[in-house]
């Protein structure tokens, strides 16, 4: 079966000013909150080489909660626990005949969780700044199914520095701010590291009630891992999975701490992974100190 497939937990590299991401700390006891459901169907992806070719229909669906903590003003733990997350494919159905040469199947279990210490290098100013670590901890079933081919993670541990700097700015009664982020992945296991990048730019309307966000993100692979790309062809988690995507994120406050949030991503080039978009919905509660 043909290689496919990564796709970054987008629910969790989608950080707004709104929970305070970029550059932004939580105060001290200050708490954030996010119910989400992020997915991604798709029956194409790009090759090895960048080029699209077709695939079986498959995907994936989590279901997570997302949380930002402030021990103090400048430390924040930030949590991302995709704790329902169901991986499928469907038959594969012969072109000539409609025969089903393979039965389609399906997974659910918790998924690979994120665990993160964010610090703010400074509180002042007008460009904010701040490190990041992140530990991935492979919670997911990295080999279900009846043949042993899909994954609600890719059964690796795997540690993150960020650095992020950040701007806002406030035009009568609209705030727009923008974010920069770089960061080096350590992936074990055999898996190759990772340069990730990302560029975000929001707008808060309507006495920041309405935020309206645009992103673009990228992970490059170092290629330095010893397992091939397509030893695990048949889930959403491969080796040497590169890409560039944009995205967007419209959130709205219905109250001063509660909110819904929907977003929409797709990469626009990429290696080893789906060719096709993810969506994700959630609900927010901003509960403050």
């Amino acid at each position: 079966m043909k290689k496919i497939f990564l796709i970054i937990a987008l629910a969790f590299v989608f950080n707004n000013v709104v929970n305070a991401g970029g550059g932004w700390t939580q105060p001290k006891g200050a708490l954030y909150l996010k119910l989400s459901e992020w997915w991604i169907v798709s029956n194409q992806h790009y090759t090895d080489v960048g080029l699209i070719d077709p695939n079986i229909t498959s995907g994936i669906f989590n279901t997570s909660i997302y949380a930002e903590y402030g021990l103090t003003d400048r430390f924040t733990t930030i949590v991302y626990f995709p704790f329902f997350s169901r991986a499928f494919i469907n038959n594969e159905v012969s072109g000539t005949t409609g025969e089903i040469l393979t039965p389609g199947d399906a997974i659910n279990s918790i998924g690979d969780t994120d665990i993160s210490l964010k610090y703010a290098l400074n509180t002042k100013g007008l460009i904010r700044t701040a490190a990041t670590l992140t530990l991935g901890l492979p919670f997911g079933n990295d080999s279900g199914g009846a043949l042993n081919n899909l994954q609600t993670g890719d059964g690796e541990f795997n540690q993150m520095l960020q650095l992020d700097a950040s701007a806002s700015y406030q035009i009568k009664n609209t705030t727009i701010y923008g974010t920069t982020y770089v960061g080096i992945n350590n992936r074990n296991n055999g898996f190759s590291d990772e340069f990730r990048f990302g560029f975000e730019l929001g707008a808060g309307l309507l006495k920041s009630k309405l935020w309206i966000i645009g992103r673009i993100t990228g992970v490059e692979s170092f290629k330095n891992g010893d397992l091939a790309s397509d030893s695990n062809s048949t889930s959403v988690f491969a080796n040497n999975s590169e890409f560039t995507s944009y995205g967007m994120e419209v959130a709205y406050k219905i109250t001063p701490k509660f909110g819904i949030s929907a977003g929409y991503a797709s990469a626009f080039r990429g290696e080893i992974i789906f060719a096709s978009p993810s969506y994700s919905v959630g609900v927010f509660f901003d509960l403050g100190k």
